[in-house]
């Protein structure tokens, strides 16, 4: 008696912890620790008295790196620089990539050449620029795989005179000069859960599929998701976080699953990476539950426009990486042309204008952008 009373009591306990709130359950495996700065719940943003939006934006001191001093003065000479992403072959680094060609071929006096590891490996990745460090270059470009892992052979580019700047993902402050900021993280988890409630609800069951734990940006906007949803809408029910290696047929796989094992309690799947996402849709899509499983995330418009047209997906988000790649090599030339220093509010960027800084050492592109029905076949990359 005393037995089956303990084996109900237990279950109960189980049940009880599998169905309880956002607010309740443990935090996913990555973001314990980081800070997060969740904006204003949706339809509460802050008007000022003009009517316009508020923007805070705090100054805080610079917080990069500094490059050693060289025997010469580089400011206008024609400069080589390394472009190493997280991984080549995948249309969204293509993208940076042909940003990083259009820039270059503006200012004349840039060359740069991309160079990384087929897969998002983070030992691979330091390996490629461990040997650019060795052949010499003036300036590197770096998507992190890890942005602590890949901190001590950016040090040494540092250490080395070699100039850097980071993109998409960052590495610790300290082992580059600036990062550019394709979106404040805590303006891709806003618009990300907002998208979810606005298709399925405030109590919606939820899955998230993403690259890695550590993978420095996804880890940043799930934090960031949390901290929003656990503010402003505590019923969401987060089931579960998948991680798919930025692996197409991996990501496909890992929607598979959440369809699988959830069933009719899964309202939405949101993806954390421009492979994902269409894996996902397209799960869904060949799952034909388009209609009881909303999709959202950030992706690609090309790979996009398919499950976009078609109805099986309503919207996602993104920035354009190839305005993204484009804005690091003209920072990186400001900086080697010492228009560009520590403590400055803006960097001008070409045909993109002025850039404001935020967060000490970070150049902020702007805000997400949602890629509609209305509008999916005005972009092509």
């Amino acid at each position: 008696m005393k037995r089956t009373f303990a084996i109900t009591l237990i279950l109960a306990l189980l049940l009880a912890l599998v169905s309880m709130p956002l607010s309740a359950q443990d935090r996913w495996d990555g973001s314990d620790e980081l800070d997060v700065n969740p904006l204003e719940c949706m339809g509460a943003e802050m008007m000022d008295d003009d009517g316009d939006m508020e923007e805070e934006m705090d100054m805080p001191a610079y917080d990069g790196g500094m490059a050693a001093m060289g025997d010469m003065d580089m400011a206008g000479a024609d400069i080589v620089v390394v472009d190493v992403p997280k991984l080549i072959g995948i249309g969204y680094f293509a993208a940076t990539t042909l940003g990083q060609q259009q820039a270059a071929e503006e200012l004349g006096n840039v060359s740069v050449t991309t160079d990384g590891p087929t897969d998002a490996n983070i030992d691979d990745q330091i390996q490629v620029i461990d040997s650019y460090i060795t052949q010499g270059v003036d300036g590197i470009l770096f998507a992190a795989n890890d942005p602590v892992a890949i901190a001590p052979v950016l040090r040494k580019a540092l250490e080395a005179g070699i100039h850097v700047v980071g993109y998409d993902a960052n590495s610790e402050p300290d082992a580059r000069e600036w990062f550019v900021n394709q979106a404040e993280f805590n303006g891709i988890g806003k618009a990300l859960i907002d998208s979810l409630v606005s298709q399925k609800g405030e109590d919606a069951s939820f899955g998230i599929v993403t690259s890695t734990f550590t993978t420095p940006n996804q880890a940043r906007w799930v934090s960031e998701m949390w901290a929003y949803a656990d503010k402003c809408f505590p019923d969401l029910d987060w089931l579960e976080t998948l991680e798919a290696q930025e692996d197409a047929g991996l990501s496909f796989q890992q929607a598979q699953t959440l369809i699988n094992k959830y069933g009719e309690d899964l309202d939405g799947i949101i993806a954390l990476t421009s492979v994902a996402t269409p894996a996902s849709a397209d799960a869904v899509n060949q799952a034909d539950v388009c209609e009881d499983v909303a999709v959202t995330g950030l992706g690609l418009p090309n790979a996009m426009r398919p499950y976009i047209s078609s109805g099986c997906v309503q919207e996602v988000y993104l920035w354009n990486p190839v305005d993204l790649g484009y804005a690091a090599v003209y920072i990186l030339r400001a900086v080697i042309d010492g228009e560009f220093q520590p403590g400055d509010t803006s960097v001008m960027a070409g045909r993109l204008g002025e850039l404001m800084v935020v967060n000490g050492s970070e150049v902020l592109l702007g805000p997400p952008f949602a890629f509609t029905a209305d509008n999916v076949d005005d972009f092509d990359f």
